[in-house]
């Protein structure tokens, strides 16, 4: 044992009628250490508190001590008493291992610094790893069958697009055109990335519109007259015109270079 260190026991129970429950732990866990041959330790208790939370009186100044380094060892009379999820345990393992403090489970019979207690963390760390992944696929799946639903998805857009979009056509600065549609630099800037990822997807359509009257000419004999017809139907605009795609092909100018545009005279805002 490391000179000048304890041992701490943790003990938990979740109501305060399981006083009964609390000391039987508490034998349970002083007999334990006595037979290791440990004489300095002390006993942490939460009494009535569940342990799902993560934070507790007694806990809490326990894993104070630990980062100080007054202690050598921690025992528990079992994981759940513990930390009820994976991912709290496996924060406190991490936390003991890399200050060198040894993790016991009295009923799991687990020690960390031993083939076993380390094949365990091994596991708990996979588990905790899948536990994540989990969570996030969850919160996916239901984002998308909001979204399916019809649910919007984040922040209400508030900013009159059309005005914004027709505004920046007109060669208007990020400045006047926030002054006449009364909404922020960023708003703007926002939609004009939105339009310039229109002016991206027109593009893609329209490649793909043109490799697909080539491969129909190359067949030849296998499109009837109705296909070609079908195939050579213009793609429907669903961008800003060649004047707005050749402004906004240039680099995206930041809200930051306001100062470097000439605003629109005052009169013309107030008009506005």
């Amino acid at each position: 044992m490391s000179q000048g260190k304890r041992w701490a026991i943790y003990v938990r129970v979740s109501t305060p009628d399981q006083e009964k429950g609390l000391d039987s732990q508490m034998r349970a866990m002083i007999d334990f250490v006595e037979r290791q041959g440990v004489k300095n330790y002390e006993i942490f208790s939460d009494h009535g508190i569940s342990g799902a939370k993560v934070s507790r009186p007694s806990l809490d100044r326990m894993m104070k001590e630990v980062e100080e380094g007054t202690i050598s060892h921690v025992a528990v009379y079992s994981f759940s008493r513990f930390a009820r999820s994976t991912t709290h345990l496996l924060k406190a393992l991490e936390n003991f291992q890399k200050l060198g403090v040894e993790f016991i489970s009295f009923t799991e019979q687990i020690q960390t610094n031993s083939p076993m207690g380390r094949a365990f963390f091994t596991v708990i760390a996979a588990i905790a790893q899948l536990e994540r992944e989990l969570i996030v696929e969850r919160v996916r799946n239901g984002l998308k069958a909001a979204r399916a639903r019809g649910v919007h998805i984040g922040r209400e857009k508030k900013r009159d697009s059309e005005l914004i979009r027709k505004l920046l056509k007109a060669g208007l600065t990020y400045r006047n055109v926030a002054a006449i549609a009364k909404c922020s630099h960023g708003s703007v800037w926002a939609e004009k990335q939105s339009m310039m990822k229109d002016v991206a997807e027109q593009k893609r359509l329209k490649l793909e519109h043109q490799k697909l009257i080539a491969d129909a000419i190359k067949a030849g004999p296998y499109f009837n007259k109705e296909q070609l017809q079908l195939i050579e139907k213009p793609v429907t605009e669903v961008a800003p015109s060649e004047v707005i795609e050749s402004e906004l092909s240039q680099e995206m100018a930041s809200p930051s270079q306001e100062s470097e545009i000439i605003d629109l005279p005052s009169a013309t805002l107030e008009a506005a």
